[in-house]
């Protein structure tokens, strides 16, 4: 494990995670029962830093630690600063970005990309592991936890006689209402091996959260589909990013439909030189030293309390 990696499990350093959505984040801002919980809870603890990730649940945390002069690390994973993060970040020893953003480059502020989980390095392994032959083509389909219902309709009609495979994970809510129309094409609810699914496609079908990072790290050419409702449009903004790096085609959910799919789709895969350029541009994105670089800004407002 890197060097920071194992002093930040050394550190009683409480890690908030990310939630939605925006009615609950105002709700917990305003109820001072939730400022007063984490308040004692920050007093029991004692944590040397707290590491607050955005969401509604990040909000009393971050005042009591800020309350209780405990040096506060925020992570944005989006190119949007949520409202959380937008509140806090004033009092906050450092503010980690996925996304470079407007009008937030002063010191507080540092690009160190999202933390993923390191990427996936045998890809014959990878296959094996889905049954896709060394000479196959493969296009992974995903639309998030609960998957995309948009997507999920438009691939299984798009693809349904394809020369290549399909690896599609529907998520389980939309899996009774979707068939496989064939073989080729292997659709689940749930891939627990998302890392090695993503080495072993050709090209990937996805929305644009947060894994776009993850997708990078594979360095995976990707045809994207934001979110229409994500707050503030941030999945359009992600696409966008990795589309003028050349790294992405972008399907505005509008415009979904199985024959534009298919045909951005068949188009990618009959340009060899294109996809492998998307692929190389999708590495050059990738930031595999995110986690070591926000524990670093943990590590140091931790030190500096301790100063």
């Amino acid at each position: 494990m890197p060097a920071a990696g194992y002093e930040l499990r050394r550190l009683r350093v409480l890690s908030l995670p990310r939630r939605s959505p925006l009615r609950a984040l105002r709700a917990a801002a305003l109820d001072a029962r939730a400022v007063g919980a984490a308040t004692r809870m920050i007093r029991r603890l004692v944590p040397a830093a707290v590491l607050g990730a955005g969401g509604y649940v990040a909000g009393p945390v971050g005042l009591a630690a800020l309350s209780r002069r405990v040096p506060l690390v925020l992570m944005e994973a989006d190119s949007h600063l949520g409202l959380t993060n937008r509140l806090l970040a004033p009092a906050a020893q450092r503010v980690c970005l996925a996304f470079p953003l407007p009008d937030r480059d002063s010191n507080r502020y540092l690009v160190t990309g999202r933390p993923v989980p390191p990427p996936a390095s045998d890809r014959a392994a990878a296959r094996a592991r889905f049954g896709i032959a060394e000479q196959e083509t493969c296009v992974l389909v995903f639309g998030g936890s609960l998957g995309a219902r948009s997507i999920n309709h438009a691939a299984v009609e798009a693809f349904a006689h394809s020369p290549f495979r399909v690896l599609h994970a529907a998520g389980e809510r939309d899996l009774p209402d979707l068939r496989s129309p064939g073989p080729h094409y292997d659709l689940r609810g749930y891939l627990a091996h998302f890392g090695q699914a993503l080495l072993a496609s050709d090209l990937v079908v996805s929305r644009a959260g947060g894994s776009v990072f993850e997708i990078a790290a594979h360095g995976r050419p990707t045809v994207l589909i934001p979110y229409p409702h994500a707050t503030a449009d941030h999945q359009t903004t992600n696409a966008r990013y990795f589309e003028r790096a050349g790294a992405a085609v972008v399907i505005p959910d509008a415009e979904l439909t199985a024959p534009r799919l298919r045909d951005e789709v068949q188009r990618l895969l009959s340009d060899p030189a294109r996809l492998a350029a998307m692929g190389r541009a999708a590495s050059e994105l990738a930031r595999p030293d995110a986690a070591q670089a926000v524990a670093r800004e943990v590590l140091a407002a931790a030190a500096m309390r301790r100063q």
